[in-house]
């Protein structure tokens, strides 16, 4: 009997098999790469139209970028009707004494409001109080021309010999108030050149040349060079500053950087060509009380203890995480929450509901939760979520400054409407057209917005300033006495 032996299994895979394999393997790499190409693709489809919602209320961008229809934040209704609410102190102007009115019209009834009666054209004994009102005209101004001669003798030397003109006068066709006047259009209500050459035509009855109109900016500029280093000095040594920044152009096309720092009393302005740290420098020097900012880099060589970085920023950033949608979303809506009772808080404390040391209570477990909302952000699987989180945990002890410290606030709210002027200044006239041009710019900014929050009178500090100027005396002082 012979035994079948069973042929052995080949393991050796024919041609076809292995094309077969390699072309598995071959699709398998393509859709591998497909599909990150198509996360990778997701993910910035996800960030442009997130970067397509974004607007004033919800990024750094500020209200002019915004297209037509958007809708601002609007507050909860309080359930109140409109306009002036019940104890409201009404706006009214408050009536001049008698002596102090330029003229005054009596005016009778010809007769009785009930039996017709003829009354009597003049007041008598008796009679009520005459209801009074009053009428503010702008009065019709004329230029006060002043012609100062400078006579001459002769001697028998036969050398004739001059007066010498005031040093008060000499080199201006224009006094004091109408060199301040020119400065308060172009400074402060920020007119053009042109703008402020025909205001002061039509309101004054002076005509003046473009020229002109720039050399009285150069001329009130250095009235108010030394009003502005004492502003510089007070500013460096203050408490407590807002600080920011915008863009400015020099000579149109060369970019610089215009910087603020305000406190309470003071709104002082500097011109850069530069956005750095030693710029920042070149500013404030070695300020060593708290700031207040957003996060830009170059603020945190400022101490941590004595940095305060805005909440405002903070919440528009938190919705821009809302904006991506996903994980994102669901994280940034918990922070932006967290955000809302910080606010509540802080409000609270500020209309005097409590004192500062139950703020600093009431803000222990406000900080636990949400030091545990950043620590959970840490482990988001969206990375903008993470990169957030990680850069808070690393500025912590920016974000509370303003629980402990008296005269810091939460938000660089101050620094930024500080900064508006600026910024209309900027667009009306694209920027200065000379370095002189920056320093007059900064230099009025910081006049009018200090006397502004000081509520002194701008013109008068101006005059003053000139007629210090022109007769060689000292200026005015800017610092809040």
């Amino acid at each position: 009997m012979s035994a079948t032996l069973d042929a052995p299994t080949s393991t050796r895979s024919t041609p076809r098999e292995r094309a077969l394999e390699r072309r598995v393997a071959e699709l398998e790499a393509e859709n591998a790469a497909l599909r990150a190409l198509v996360a990778d693709l997701q993910r910035r489809l996800a960030e442009l139209e997130a970067r397509l919602r974004e607007n004033s209320t919800n990024s750094h961008r500020p209200p002019s970028s915004d297209p037509p229809g958007t809708q601002r934040a609007r507050r909860k209704p309080s359930g109140r009707k409109q306009g002036a609410q019940p104890g409201h102190k009404g706006a009214t102007r408050a009536l001049l004494p008698v002596d102090k009115v330029d003229k005054v019209f009596t005016h009778f009834p010809a007769n009785c409001g009930g039996c017709r009666r003829v009354l009597k054209a003049k007041a008598e004994p008796g009679d009520p109080e005459p209801r009074r009102h009053q009428v503010w005209e702008a009065p019709r101004v004329e230029p006060t021309v002043t012609e100062h001669q400078a006579c001459g003798k002769a001697c028998e030397c036969g050398v004739v010999t001059y007066g010498e003109l005031p040093p008060s006068i000499v080199g201006s066709c224009l006094g004091p108030r109408a060199q301040a006047t020119v400065a308060l259009l172009t400074g402060r209500f920020r007119l053009s050149r042109r703008e402020a050459q025909e205001a002061m035509g039509f309101l004054f009855g002076i005509d003046l040349s473009l020229g002109s109109v720039t050399a009285v900016e150069q001329a009130t500029s250095a009235a108010l060079a030394k009003p502005y280093e004492e502003a510089l000095v007070a500013v460096r040594a203050a408490k407590a500053a807002n600080v920011d920044e915008t863009g400015w152009f020099e000579k149109r096309h060369a970019r610089a950087w215009l910087w603020v720092a305000v406190t309470s009393a003071l709104a002082v302005f500097w011109i850069d060509p530069r956005r750095s740290g030693a710029a920042f420098r070149r500013f404030l020097g070695n300020f060593a009380g708290y700031l207040i900012t957003d996060r830009w880099k170059a603020y945190f060589r400022h101490p941590r203890k004595r940095h305060q970085v805005c909440w405002g920023h903070l919440r528009r950033d938190f919705e821009k995480l809302v904006l991506r949608g996903g994980k994102a979303e669901r994280h940034g809506e918990a922070l932006l929450a967290a955000t809302e009772r910080v606010f509540e808080t802080w409000h609270q404390f500020k209309r005097g509901e409590f004192d500062r040391a139950c703020l600093r209570r009431r803000f222990i477990p406000i900080k636990a939760a949400f030091h545990d909302l950043l620590l959970d952000g840490l482990l988001n699987p969206d990375e903008k979520v993470r990169a957030l989180c990680s850069e808070l945990l690393s500025l912590w002890p920016c974000l509370w400054v303003f629980v402990g410290v008296e005269g810091v606030e939460p938000t660089n709210n101050a620094a930024e409407r500080g900064v508006r002027p600026a910024v209309l200044w900027r667009k009306g006239s694209f920027g200065s057209q000379s370095e002189a041009g920056s320093t007059y710019v900064a230099r009025m900014l910081t006049v009018v917005g200090t006397l502004r929050k000081q509520k002194r009178h701008i013109l008068d500090f101006l005059v003053a300033a000139v007629v210090a100027y022109r007769s060689r005396a000292e200026p005015p002082s800017i610092v809040y006495q």
